[in-house]
């Protein structure tokens, strides 16, 4: 994080804090059932993807404890979150599919519009 202005990681934390719309418990909750198979569970630690389990570890962090593989995480959401909202669902695949794609980073698109991403 030494490489990075205080004030660029200000922007950054309330931008991913806007992108990143549900809750830690909401986001905890999602990956433990999206990593639900119909023999087993994974264990809650490593339950959902990498970058959502990212994603929730950085939302129980506080902004002074970041690292930079923390802030690299959260520019690549920030640009994900905003990609995919601009491109909506895909023609090829269900809405759902788009919706939990979104929701396994942390971003219900369901959610009312006070993310502002554009």
């Amino acid at each position: 994080m030494a490489d990075t202005e205080a004030f660029e990681i200000d922007a950054l934390w309330a931008e991913f804090h806007t992108a990143v719309n549900m809750t830690s418990q909401e986001l905890a909750a999602w990956l433990r059932t999206s990593g639900a198979g119909e023999e087993s569970e994974q264990p809650p630690e490593r339950a959902g993807s990498e970058r959502g389990r990212g994603v929730l570890a950085i939302l129980r962090k506080r902004q002074m404890d970041l690292t930079d593989a923390d802030i690299g995480l959260m520019h690549d959401v920030v640009d994900t979150v905003r990609a995919e909202r601009t491109a909506g669902p895909r023609d090829e695949g269900p809405e759902a599919a788009w919706r939990h794609r979104l929701m396994s980073l942390g971003h219900d698109p369901l959610r009312s519009e006070r993310d502002g991403l554009a």
